[in-house]
């Protein structure tokens, strides 16, 4: 992890944002955004990596993330890694492939959702999701 005030500022959010959620398999939600900043290799990429998920699983927004002095390099990616609703899945994928931070951030959250030894159960729908999630791999890698 790249300890840094931006680094640990996005830590401390990421922690109290995902605080009571759990991901799929019942773990606490907030080790994935760990996980991927531990992949991370400069200042930027760690503090997304931390806030990927802010914006589109909890109350926070990027405006919040501008009042709190987060660089507008990273609310942007941020952005661009936020799916919004009705918009077709690759198409959000296809957006990130152009920005460099999210692209690497994205790439990580991919292959971190679909590692399918961390599921309790391994089902069709993880299955698909994980057919999904090559996809999305192969354009950003394109």
């Amino acid at each position: 992890m790249i300890y840094t005030d931006l680094t640990k500022k996005a830590m401390k959010l990421s922690f109290e944002a995902h605080k009571d959620q759990l991901d799929k398999s019942g773990m606490p939600y907030v080790y994935h955004p760990f996980h991927l900043a531990e992949q991370m290799h400069d200042e930027y990429t760690t503090a997304v990596a931390l806030l990927h998920d802010v914006v589109e699983d909890t109350d926070w927004t990027l405006e919040d993330l501008e009042k709190m002095g987060f660089p507008a390099e990273v609310i942007e990616a941020v952005g661009l890694m936020t799916h919004a609703r009705g918009v077709p899945y690759m198409v959000y994928v296809s957006a990130i492939r152009d920005n460099p931070i999210a692209r690497a951030v994205k790439l990580a959250d991919l292959r971190h959702n679909s590692d399918l030894s961390r599921l309790n159960i391994v089902d069709e729908r993880a299955l698909a999701r994980a057919a999904k999630y090559a996809e999305a791999i192969r354009i950003l890698e394109e």
